[in-house]
């Protein structure tokens, strides 16, 4: 496994956290809550996004707009069973989500749901450390690779994964302060 191998696979793992945060409520708009769920139209599992046009014409309210009418109630239905937590208004044109404001203890959970998901985006980066290692540690085991030679990878990946996790509390801490800022 290359180097460049494990970095690109710390990348996507640094991306799957930051969508993972994206999704968590903040107790403003915002179009990124809905890109988990999906809607039962005509027997498949669609996403969202892809059946609707999603807005925030202000910060405390989501605008569902379907590009298909006859979809409006399937949609209805999707967010309302999503764990998302929010009740859709019909209104017959566009299906509207109001965001309420978060209590105390809702931020409190939220952040620590953070905290889980940093923590698997952490393990995640630990994991394909875990790989790129072993597989150096075979290559040598191999005689493909000197001692000297696989002491350096093991370190450059080390700091690869140092790096990403570094990031990854970045991205933690940032999701945080905004979960709590009233």
């Amino acid at each position: 496994m290359k180097l460049s191998e494990v970095e690109s696979k710390m990348k996507k793992a640094v991306e799957s956290t930051q969508q993972s945060f994206n999704s968590l409520r903040t107790g403003r708009a915002n179009s990124a809550l809905l890109d988990r769920v999906t809607v039962d139209y005509y027997g498949m599992e669609t996403p969202l996004k892809s059946l609707a046009n999603i807005t925030t014409p202000d910060s405390t309210t989501i605008v569902v707009q379907p590009y298909d009418k006859g979809s409006m109630e399937q949609i209805e239905k999707a967010i309302a069973m999503s764990d998302i937590g929010l009740t859709p208004n019909n209104d017959g044109e566009v299906i509207r989500l109001n965001i309420p404001p978060l209590t105390s203890e809702r931020r409190q959970e939220l952040v620590k749901l953070a905290s889980k998901y940093a923590e698997e985006g952490r393990v995640s980066v630990r994991n394909i450390r875990r790989d790129a290692i072993d597989e150096v540690r075979k290559a040598e085991k191999n005689h493909e690779l000197s001692e000297d030679e696989s002491h350096d990878i093991q370190d450059k990946i080390q700091k690869l994964t140092d790096k990403y996790v570094a990031k990854i509390d970045e991205i933690l801490k940032a999701k945080e302060e905004d979960i709590t800022t009233v």
